[in-house]
């Protein structure tokens, strides 16, 4: 099978391209290596296992171009896509709103045109828990309404869902959004908490703790996520979206502790106020991933946290 991975050399996207090559798949890899909130340095390191790879190829190209993808889909044969390219995270959304409409909507939305045209088997939309907002009742569940975003970021990632369901109801489109769960892991964007909270102890520099500390987020490890996407791909759904979480929230002042013991360092900690955009809690209801894809998030925070730190140790530290 050849797949056309979008965001390729990002985070989720390069752990998801190892695994397709892994399993003997075809990957397209389409990356713009933009320089927002990650150094493309780190992107490029990312994928440099995949350079030698025979059945891996690289298309550099940003998503808000309509033209190169023409040229891609036109030149590769693409069975099915996997659309994870994006801008992430909340607050760089409240900088720079026009940029995400940009690149969340109208990518999504160039992407959804050039797989219609070209006939693609299915399509992945990597979208966010972010769309339920903060008026959502834990466990979230896919069947509520998502109608109350309080960032660009998370309205961008609502308004790509719906351009999902569009195309859907008027091409017949078979298209997934997995809505992600604070996803975590080596290779991490180096925005997230996980790696700025590592940084900055091994650096001895403030960790910087927005609110009290009681905020909670369903981290799900890495891999667990892939091994869920992968599911999807093979699941050919009509239209369905479907949360990809962990089942499991944890208070950030427990997580900056786990962190700690990873570490074997004391973190100094500054507590700010919580900043906007931010939400309290999220907290991923897998019923509906459990039942469509047999889904089952095993890695605890504990291993996962470890892995992380063992891994920013070797990678990160000269």
């Amino acid at each position: 099978m050849r797949v056309l991975v979008t965001g390729g050399a990002g985070f989720i996207g390069s752990h998801t391209v190892a695994a397709l090559l892994a399993r003997g798949d075809e990957v397209v890899c389409v990356d713009n290596f933009d320089d927002l909130y990650c150094d493309p340095a780190l992107k490029w390191r990312r994928i440099e296992p995949f350079r030698r790879h025979p059945a891996w190829r690289l298309c550099q190209a940003d998503i808000r171009n309509a033209e190169p993808l023409e040229g891609i889909f036109s030149e590769e044969k693409i069975d099915k896509v996997i659309h994870m390219a994006a801008l992430a995270g909340v607050r760089n959304s409240l900088k720079y709103p026009q940029l995400y409409e940009e690149v969340n909507i109208k990518g999504t939305l160039n992407m959804l045109e050039a797989a219609r045209r070209h006939g693609v088997t299915s399509l992945l939309f990597a979208s966010s828990s972010s769309v339920y907002g903060d008026r959502s009742t834990p466990p979230f569940r896919e069947d509520e309404a998502a109608d109350w975003p309080i960032s660009p970021y998370a309205a961008s990632k609502r308004a790509a869902e719906l351009l999902c369901y569009t195309y859907h109801h008027l091409y017949g489109m078979p298209i997934t959004c997995l809505r992600f769960f604070t996803v975590y892991g080596p290779w991490g964007r180096p925005d997230m908490a996980l790696y700025l909270f590592t940084a900055a102890i091994f650096d001895g520099r403030e960790v910087r703790m927005f609110g009290d500390g009681s905020s909670r987020r369903d981290y799900t490890f890495i891999d667990d996520t892939v091994t869920g996407v992968l599911a999807a791909l093979e699941a050919d759904l009509d239209f369905e979206i479907i949360n990809l979480g962990n089942c499991r929230t944890v208070m950030l002042r427990d997580f900056i502790a786990l962190i700690e013991r990873a570490c074997g360092r004391k973190a100094v900690i500054r507590q700010l106020p919580m900043q906007p955009g931010d939400v309290p809690l999220t907290c991923a209801d897998v019923t509906k991933a459990q039942r469509l894809l047999g889904y089952d998030p095993r890695t605890p925070i504990e291993e996962g946290v470890r892995i992380f730190v063992d891994w920013y140790r070797q990678e990160m530290i000269a």
